[in-house]
């Protein structure tokens, strides 16, 4: 029988506790340690995990702790130093989204990564869309032709503002990477993976028009976005466009992805977990819809178990000395995208990829 691997957690808000309840939901593991600043998030976080010692420096249950995996759920602005620590000691590496608030900080987690020559360390990076039921349905069928060659991509994301955060961190872009790092980070993946290619012009518009406008924080207006389009050029002739809208709570589905090829059309819809495929020889006629849902042993949890799946496969990478299904390399280009349209907007131009990702 394998050892259970041995987890820390830093950052133990929403999502780290999101990450302590997955894991203590999954056989072969148990979290030993959390790490957080904040007193009340370690409270919540030793009821999911009573036996977990805390610590309220990271770097303390770094040097303390026999680990086995590291889960990184700090505020983004955090993420470049404490993976620049962890990746000096012998363990694998869990960082959620955002990778790092800029692209340059992400290049230089991947250089020290190199530089520390783990042959079989994996590094996640939790770009947890990936691992939504109707996502990875849609994934799937445009890999097995279902849509002909792909040819366009639409995610429109019309959802809630943004939560209340620990010390409202979430409110300004230094500390954030801004909102299309932080929040759309996720789709520029999804688009990245599904074109199969490397962005190449990004444009974008975009604007904080409603939410947080009369708030004041240490004497600072939030300046985040709240709404945006976004489009993509990809290398290979692919295009792709994003709709965002954080103060849409009054609609049916949070996530609408569409997909089109010369040949048929995909669409995913969250939260109604449903995926569409049309071809164009049957017309509207020939619409298939199915449901789709994560298998019943799947915790649901955040982003309908994305979280569970990912730590699952994860796991399942780390036992068979295989490399990681969400690289660096997946949150730079992510990160970078998001970067790139931020520019976009503040400057009124389409940037050119390497700009950024270079």
């Amino acid at each position: 029988m394998l050892s259970p691997l041995r987890y820390g957690v830093v950052g133990v808000g929403m999502m780290g506790c999101e990450h302590v309840r997955n894991l203590a939901a999954i056989d072969g593991c148990e979290v030993v340690a959390i790490a957080d600043p904040h007193q009340p998030s370690r409270q919540n976080a030793l009821q999911l995990a009573p036996l977990a010692t805390e610590y309220l420096d990271y770097r303390q249950m770094l040097q303390k702790e026999k680990l086995d995996v590291l889960v990184i759920a700090s505020p983004n602005f955090h993420h470049r130093q404490v993976l620049a620590d962890a990746l000096e000691y012998d363990l694998h590496l869990f960082v959620e989204k955002p990778l790092c608030i800029t692209a340059d900080e992400c290049r230089q987690i991947i250089e020290i990564d190199r530089r520390a020559g783990k042959k079989d360390r994996v590094v996640w990076v939790g770009l947890e869309y990936r691992f939504m039921a109707p996502t990875a349905r849609l994934i799937a069928e445009v890999a097995n032709g279902s849509c002909g060659k792909l040819r366009m991509i639409s995610i429109r994301e019309h959802r809630f503002p943004f939560l209340k955060k620990v010390d409202d961190w979430n409110r300004f872009n230094r500390f954030t990477g801004g909102t299309l790092v932080e929040k759309c980070c996720h789709f520029f993946d999804l688009m990245t993976l599904l074109a199969r290619a490397q962005p190449s012009k990004i444009y974008a518009s975009g604007e904080q028009s409603v939410n947080h406008l009369d708030e004041i924080y240490d004497g600072a207006h939030p300046d985040i976005l709240d709404n945006a389009f976004v489009t993509i050029d990809f290398t290979n002739g692919v295009r792709a466009m994003l709709d965002l809208s954080m103060f849409a709570e009054g609609g049916k589905n949070e996530q609408e992805i569409c997909v089109v090829g010369d040949e048929g059309k995909i669409e995913a819809l969250m939260p109604e977990s449903v995926v569409r495929i049309g071809r164009r020889d049957a017309g509207r006629a020939g619409v298939k819809e199915i449901k789709v849902e994560q298998e019943h042993s799947v915790v649901a949890g955040l982003h309908a178990g994305a979280s569970f799946v990912e730590h699952v496969e994860m796991q399942r990478a780390i036992r068979k000395k295989s490399p990681s299904l969400v690289t660096l390399q997946d949150g730079l280009i992510s990160v970078a995208v998001g970067q790139a349209a931020q520019l976009s907007i503040a400057e009124g131009r389409v940037v050119d990829f390497g700009e950024v990702l270079n």
